[in-house]
């Protein structure tokens, strides 16, 4: 195990690398000045002048290029432009919050989607399955810009059970985290059905039966395990995903993540804040997928080197 960790690490390093360069393109690449687009077209020139060589824009674009990767390999994000504060240390602030919300998001994902994909898959045509298959059609349905005002209006306007916006304890959470992970528990609930499915006419499982087990008992305890592998990998993927995908719920509830951080930089025309909150997340989402081929490597290890 520990050897095939150490290739992954390593793999990770040209993909880090490419991430970070393709993050300095799109920043840098991008048709119109981002100087200009700051500080408007009624910029005074010495204004405009002396904003490019704060950022370094006056330098030639390989030594730019150069800059960048060495400010990454010290964690150095440059400042921001409109809070005047390091891109680290705000990055740093905000991120935890992101975090937070994506892992109950993802949380919220797997404890609705396994013991809905298990019984539908368990029993495909069933009044369950059916049940299980229509939730995962609504939730995969309604995007979360209606699915987040909607859960305000039931359960903070009209019942009054949990806060409407902000970060506190966990009943801030709660609404939040809801709307983030439904898609997601409808996803794998369908993926979780399906690998069952296949699983149920395998060798293994017939020789199960034929030892007295019953049809649910012997999909529990030896097809799971086998059916729970693709469930990973689509699991890991999607976790990645969910970090970005905060973006949306963060600002219907107000969330003081990394999301609501972007679309102010945005806003604000923070280049040196909007390139660090872009890299952060496209670095978070290459984190995530090793970490999902380690789980991986667990779950099935034939994957593993020998």
């Amino acid at each position: 195990m520990t050897r095939y960790l150490m290739r992954r690490i390593l793999a990770l390093v040209p993909v880090a690398l490419g991430v970070a360069t393709l993050t300095f393109a799109l920043i840098h690449l991008v048709p119109g000045d981002p100087v200009t687009a700051m500080l408007g077209d009624t910029a005074a020139p010495a204004d405009v002048a002396a904003m490019r060589h704060q950022l370094g824009l006056d330098r030639p674009l390989a030594a730019q290029y150069i800059g960048f990767l060495a400010g990454v390999a010290h964690g150095d994000l440059g400042e921001s432009i409109s809070a005047h504060e390091p891109v680290t240390r705000l990055i740093a602030e905000r991120f935890p919050a992101t975090l937070e919300l994506a892992a109950a998001g993802l949380a919220v994902a797997l404890l609705i989607a396994l013991p809905l994909g298990t019984i539908a898959g368990a029993k495909p045509g069933s009044a369950a399955d059916m049940g299980a298959m229509g939730f995962a059609i609504v939730g995969i349905s309604v995007p979360h810009l209606c699915l987040g005002p909607l859960l305000m209006i039931v359960f903070s306007l009209d019942l009054g059970w949990l806060p409407l916006t902000g970060r506190g304890g966990f009943a801030h959470l709660v609404l939040p985290a809801v709307t983030l992970g439904s898609a997601l528990a409808a996803i794998v609930a369908r993926m979780l059905r399906q690998s069952l499915m296949r699983v149920r006419h395998a060798d293994y499982m017939r020789t199960a039966r034929s030892k007295g087990l019953g049809e649910s008992a012997a999909l529990i305890r030896h097809g799971l395990r086998n059916a729970i592998t693709p469930v990973v990998t689509l699991v890991g993927l999607e976790a990645g995903g969910l970090l970005t995908g905060a973006i949306v719920t963060e600002m219907i509830f107000s969330w003081p993540g990394m999301g609501r951080l972007l679309i102010t930089a945005i806003s604000a025309r923070d280049y040196p804040l909007v390139e660090g909150c872009v890299l952060t997340f496209a670095l978070s989402y290459v984190l995530v997928n090793l970490m999902t081929d380690m789980v991986y490597g667990i779950v099935d290890p034939r994957v593993r080197p020998v």
